[in-house]
């Protein structure tokens, strides 16, 4: 189980990523319909005026259940530790589990 507080800090980074995510999309769209590389510059500036946090390159998938931050799958939110045993315990339809 990982510690409360990484949960916590990871749900923050979800909400301001959220927050920012349109006016990050649109200072793209700016970037990318100017001709001139001063104004280019110029809007790269903004672009990097919100907080650091709100970057959706920061934030990192966890597992549902037990928070763990590596070997996640997209297809079910869930690590390979957890995945494994919900298969084995027949609670995952239409996966098929393997022992080796």
């Amino acid at each position: 189980m990982a510690r409360k507080s990484l949960i916590q800090r990871e749900r923050k980074r979800q909400k301001l990523e959220q927050k920012y995510h349109l006016i990050r999309r649109s200072l793209k769209k700016e970037i990318s319909k100017t001709p001139s590389l001063s104004d280019k510059w110029k809007i790269h500036g903004k672009l990097q005026s919100p907080p650091r946090n709100s970057a959706p390159i920061r934030l990192h998938r966890r597992c549902f259940s037990t928070g763990r931050p590596r070997a996640n799958y997209r297809d079910f939110g869930l690590s390979g530790h957890v995945l494994r045993e919900m298969v084995h315990a027949c609670l995952l339809p239409g996966a098929t589990r393997s022992s080796w």
